[in-house]
């Protein structure tokens, strides 16, 4: 009976139990029934959906080979982007590494090259990944080339061109160019580079060059200064032909044939064509622009001899340009330079160069200038004005070319008879000026006159009265008239000085009682 009671209370648990879950479910379904609904009305869509891929099983696995096909390249092309981001670690500092630096470079452009094959390995399958990559490479060139990584390659090229500039600007030295007739500017030309960095330069411009990146390193090169120095090269070939000109001319040509080795040691190779063509033109402009002031020197000095003297009595600018300049042509500067110059253009008429020639038009000019003296000489109304102006001009030939280099070409003997003709126009200069005056100061009737003391004073105040008018007039007009050089403006006022005053103080010794008590004295 008690075992009767006991399953019957099991069984009433059990059936309770069952009865709660039942309730459960019955809940759980009440709440599954909307979504049931939902379901049931998106299953059209979905059928339409897979139809395209309801076919028999033969059919859809001919389709594996293709999916693979259109995989298989993208894997690859996440490969190396995968290896790319692991290069982007290995990239050293150019400075301290340059070789380790240019072959994770290259390895890196291999990987991009390799990018570009596999992206167009297979067109058909995958045009939407290319056009994807086309527009990415597109940012990276362009103004959005920093949301591609930050361009890897991009920057690691610019690395490159800093490495580029700091080798050069490290390694070169200021050049000063400057002219009276352009605006002073400084420039850079590169000393004699050692091999090591004319090795590194090399390397670079190879990476840089294999990168389409030749304007650059161009631009790079001309910053340290030769675009500026180029640039003044041309102007200066441009600009007014006068003798100044050769000279800056000559210095260009110097500098251009310094940086020759090197410059062509860093652009001698097939791609900087450009930057050669460019400097052999300037080159060329240089010395034909050289020479053909140098065989119109004797022209211009020749026209020169048809303009008027000058007033003061001085020297013509074109005596003391020509004898100056004329011994720089000759001076250790500016005489190789020159010749190489001459040299070069006779070679292009195909004509042999003599050092006669160069020595030849530089005593011509000399020539030139004694046969312009001459003439010059001849157009001042009076004479005195010409002695004055013929001393001044034979005693600076004479002096300022003695123990120079055209000096030494004249000889001594030319040397000394501009000297001794300086002497000449001197002695007659005084003769017919201020050696006129001592002749008014005559004692003649004075010592042996008896008319009596007025008759006298009168004549030794009508004597002074036309030396003192014949002394203010000689020196208002000689006022303005100009004896150059220190030593013979001195040693010709000290002649006038003996010459007058010693007869003037004698003079008025003896008869200026006669006139001193006088009222018009």
């Amino acid at each position: 009976m008690d075992k009767s009671i006991e399953k019957l209370a099991s069984a009433r648990k059990l059936l309770k139990s069952s009865v709660e879950k039942s309730k459960a479910l019955a809940l759980s379904l009440e709440k599954t029934g909307p979504r049931l609904d939902e379901i049931n009305q998106r299953l059209p869509s979905l059928e339409v959906a897979i139809r395209p891929i309801r076919a028999e099983s033969d059919a859809l696995s001919s389709v594996g080979g293709h999916i693979n096909r259109a995989v298989v390249p993208a894997a690859a092309v996440l490969k190396v982007f995968d290896a790319i981001h692991g290069l982007e670690k290995s990239l050293s500092d150019p400075q301290f590494d340059l070789p380790g630096y240019l072959g994770v470079l290259k390895r890196l452009e291999e990987a991009l090259r390799f990018w570009d094959i596999t992206v167009v390995a297979d067109s058909r399958f995958t045009s939407g990944l290319k056009n994807a990559l086309m527009r990415l490479r597109e940012l990276e060139d362009g103004e959005e080339k920093g949301r591609l990584d930050g361009g890897l390659l991009e920057a690691a090229l610019e690395r490159l061109e800093n490495e580029f500039r700091r080798l050069l600007t490290e390694n070169s030295v200021p050049l000063p160019m400057s002219s009276p007739t352009l605006s002073e500017q400084a420039c850079i030309a590169p000393s004699p580079l050692p091999v090591a960095v004319i090795q590194k330069l090399q390397a670079i411009l190879g990476r840089l060059i294999a990168n389409d990146r030749l304007e650059k390193c161009i631009s790079i090169y001309v910053e340290a200064g030769m675009l500026a120095f180029l640039q003044f090269g041309k102007t200066v070939t441009e600009s007014k032909k006068d003798p100044v000109k050769l000279l800056k001319l000559l210095d260009i040509f110097a500098s251009l044939n310094k940086l020759r080795l090197d410059f062509n040691r860093l652009f001698g190779g097939a791609a900087c064509a450009d930057i050669q063509n460019l400097t052999r033109d300037l080159i060329k402009r240089v010395i034909e622009g050289a020479c053909e002031i140098f065989w119109e020197l004797l022209v211009q000095v020749e026209l020169q001899r048809h303009t008027p003297p000058p007033p003061d009595c001085s020297i013509p600018r074109v005596v003391t340009f020509i004898t100056d300049y004329c011994n720089k042509l000759l001076g250790d500067e500016y005489k190789p330079i020159l010749t190489q110059v001459l040299v070069i253009e006779r070679s292009w008429k195909h004509e042999k160069y003599q050092d006669r020639i160069l020595i030849g038009e530089l005593l011509n000019l000399v020539k030139a200038i004694e046969l312009n003296l001459e003439t010059w000489s001849k157009g001042y109304e009076d004479a005195v004005s010409s002695y004055l102006f013929l001393m001044n001009n034979h005693w600076h030939l004479y002096k300022h070319l003695k123990g120079t280099k055209l000096g030494g070409l004249l000889g001594d003997s030319w040397l000394n008879e501009h000297e001794q003709y300086k002497e000449y126009y001197l002695t007659i200069y005084l003769r017919e000026s201020w050696g006129k005056l001592p002749a008014l100061l005559s004692r003649e009737g004075l010592i042996l006159f008896s008319g009596g003391r007025a008759t006298a004073r009168n004549l030794v105040k009508q004597r002074l009265k036309a030396f003192n008018e014949a002394f203010d007039e000689m020196y208002k007009k000689q006022a303005n008239w100009v004896i150059m050089d220190k030593d013979l403006r001195e040693k010709t006022c000290q002649i006038i000085i003996q010459t007058i005053v010693p007869v003037y103080r004698s003079y008025m010794q003896n008869y200026g009682p006669l006139v001193e008590q006088d009222s018009s004295a």
